[in-house]
């Protein structure tokens, strides 16, 4: 673009020049570098027994069925009319641009077209309460959540409760595989889909767009796993998603032994994306050192080839890095050093003082490094002990091994972290940690406890042991993702609209119970059956809505009795729950925690009754959610007008307190 501009600018002729530059601002007008990609027509969703009135949005079952999710492909109408005494009975006349249509009224499917109005609400579906706090305010957990819904709408029912209250948001979302592992607008996705990517971008940042309303704008996270078919065009739609916001992206080992795949390199790594606000003070998960452990001493000799003699470029040192330390080989201590050489002199022609062996750095090849110290810090750190030379080997090119002890510790020992306990007869410390020390975890992961195979789909088999579940999180890797973003904030709230098997609200409550923390965790997920599963139960003529088919949905049938037996410390058969947790907070799994959480089903209310005020039970839990989800919850009113209702409800407690009736 520059060079046409540049172009454009040495054209001589004035009008020819005016014209052109005209017609390329019109052809570039509104255009960004970055990722691009067609923005689909807006998803769709189907809502099943949702009454169908004139000027709706309404969808057509397949011929011959009666599954209301099966559509016949000719998208989404307008109710032009429906029962209007001209119609014969029981017809509606649909509209789509300048088409019209007749099709009977019991075919056809209410729609809500994503950007359209809804009135959402919430049906409580059961709850378990191990937490205390319901009769009272006695000190009680807030409730976690699980809502059963297309998340895209949960998404939008949620701001009215948190919108800029969301401290950190993780999310496993599709990862776009080609094996119909996720749906657009109704219809699985498979490899052949030659849209398949953009639909997925399209997909994602609509969710992004509300997930980035939701987390709170001055200290927040969002953290996203991905693998490899996705994971660029993931990054950049998170760029420009959240601008000013840092992001960092981390590979971590989630299978060690490899998953085999025919001609391709075995997968043994996912990919996670930290995308977090500037004011957001990151918390080191893991110990470096414990206390009583003796400080480590480092190798002084540059190791990388940047570092070597006469090196150039990044890395590269300077001339003062390169000269001999002086070991007297009687005792292997240190009694001084020579001064720098230049880069022509040979150190064979070097002579050492009288009874001393001259070591200069160098690799067992022969290549000469430098120092990792110039020559006047090495007399600092070795007059106060910091230095000291090693294991003696006379055959190689460097003669003595000599170390030193990094700057970080040395701060250690000036602020107490670390002490000097005793001196060696070379006169350099011996020192060890007074208190455990921290480190930030590094950008590739390769953490035992992170194996999916043990610790993700092994301990949901010991939670739910008569049920499969393919592909759980590690329960330690989601936990210890939380943990670097909300150790230090024992009251986060923590979404995940992806919620699959529950493994986020899991890791949440293992954070509780490590330092006794009020985290909430807010998790929202659909009850949709696997293609397989679909296949089989529709071969049993059931469909969607049935109870039977609803049974078998992923929420029904994982996510809530997974939550359940993790609070609860027994399996949905009643036995005690084998095994125990491990790393950082150990104890046995059938115990379970001490917490609260209660389930929900997202609903889509008439919006002339919520006028009225006649769907109360169906707002009150977003208003008990907006209040702190603590305490019993008022669900029923009488007596009282649509104009008081509010007031009447939050009276005395500030808009932060349910009180039972």
């Amino acid at each position: 673009m520059a060079h046409l501009d540049n172009l454009i600018a040495s054209i001589k002729d004035d009008k020819l020049r005016a014209e052109l530059r005209a017609e390329w601002n019109k052809a570039t007008k509104g255009r960004s570098l970055g990722l691009v990609f067609d923005r689909h027509l807006p998803e769709s969703l189907p809502i099943p027994k949702f009454a169908v009135q004139s000027g709706d949005k309404v969808q057509v079952m397949a011929p011959q069925s009666d599954d209301p999710t099966r559509l016949d492909g000719t998208g989404v109408w307008t109710v032009a009319a429906l029962n209007d005494g001209v119609l014969p009975v029981g017809m509606a006349l649909l509209k789509a641009q300048e088409v019209t249509r007749q099709v009977a009224a019991s075919r056809l499917v209410r729609t809500f077209e994503f950007g359209d109005p809804i009135f959402p609400g919430l049906r409580s579906t059961g709850r378990v309460v191990r937490g205390g706090g319901i009769e009272g305010d006695d000190g009680g957990k807030p409730f976690h959540t699980v809502i059963t819904a297309e998340n895209y709408h949960a998404l939008e029912a949620l701001l009215f409760a948190y919108e800029g209250r969301i401290d950190a948001i993780y999310i496993d979302p599709p990862y776009n595989t080609g094996a119909r592992d996720w749906k657009y607008d109704n219809d699985y996705v498979d490899e052949n889909d030659g849209d398949r990517h953009s639909k997925w971008l399209s997909f994602m940042e609509k969710r992004l767009l509300l997930a980035k309303r939701l987390l709170k704008p001055d200290a927040s996270v969002l953290i996203v796993t991905i693998d490899e078919k996705e994971y660029l065009r993931l990054g950049l739609l998170l760029e420009q998603t959240f601008p000013g916001f840092k992001i960092q992206m981390i590979s971590s080992v989630i299978n060690p032994r490899g998953v085999v795949r025919g001609n391709e390199f075995s997968r043994s790594n996912e990919f996670v994306y930290f995308v977090w606000t500037p004011g957001m003070t990151l918390q080191a998960p893991g110990k470096a050192e414990s206390a009583g452990e003796r400080v480590a001493w480092e190798t002084m000799r540059r190791r990388s080839l940047p570092g070597r003699r006469g090196g150039r470029g990044p890395g590269a040192c300077g001339p003062n890095q390169f000269f001999a330390i002086h070991v007297d080989p009687r005792t292997g201590s240190i009694v001084g050093r020579g001064e720098p050489l230049p880069l022509d002199f040979k150190v064979s022609d070097y002579r050492p003082p009288r009874g001393t062996v001259a070591v200069f750095p160098a690799r067992d090849d022969g290549t000469e490094m430098n120092w990792s110290l110039t020559d006047t810090a090495f007399d600092l750190r070795w007059s106060q002990g910091y230095v000291r030379a090693g294991k003696a080997t006379p055959s190689k090119p460097q003669k003595y091994v000599i170390q030193y002890i990094l700057g970080g510790v040395i701060e250690d020992i000036a602020a107490g972290r670390a002490r000097v306990v005793d001196r060696a007869p070379d006169g350099s410390v011996v020192a060890e940690y007074v208190e455990d020390k921290t480190a930030m975890p590094q950008t590739q992961w390769d953490i035992p406890s992170h194996n999916a195979q043990e610790n993700g789909t092994g301990l949901l088999r010991r939670v739910l042991p008569d049920r499969k579940f393919p592909y759980a999180k590690s329960l330690y890797a989601v936990e210890d993702a939380l943990r670097i973003f909300v150790a230090g904030n024992k009251n986060a709230v923590v979404l995940d609209f992806f919620a699959g098997s529950g493994t986020t609200a899991h890791a949440v409550m293992r954070l509780n119970h490590g330092d006794g923390g009020r985290r909430r965790a807010i998790c929202v997920t659909n009850n949709e059956v696997s293609v397989e599963e679909a296949t089989q139960l529709r071969a049993r003529h059931l469909k969607p809505g049935d109870a039977e088919w609803e049974r078998w949905g992923i929420c029904d049938y994982i996510t809530k009795p997974r939550i359940e037996a993790a609070v609860t410390g027994r399996t949905p058969t009643g036995e005690p729950i084998e095994g125990e947790y491990r790393f950082v907070d150990e104890f046995p799994m059938s115990l379970g925690f001490a917490e609260n959480v209660e389930f929900f089903t997202l609903t889509y209310e008439d919006a002339e009754m919520v006028e009225m005020g006649r769907r109360f039970s169906s707002i009150a839990p977003l208003l008990w959610l907006k209040a702190g989800a603590t305490g019993e919850r008022v669900d029923k009113v009488s007596g009282l007008t649509r104009a008081n209702w509010l007031s009447d409800l939050f009276r005395g407690g500030g808009g932060c307190r349910w009180r039972r009736r």
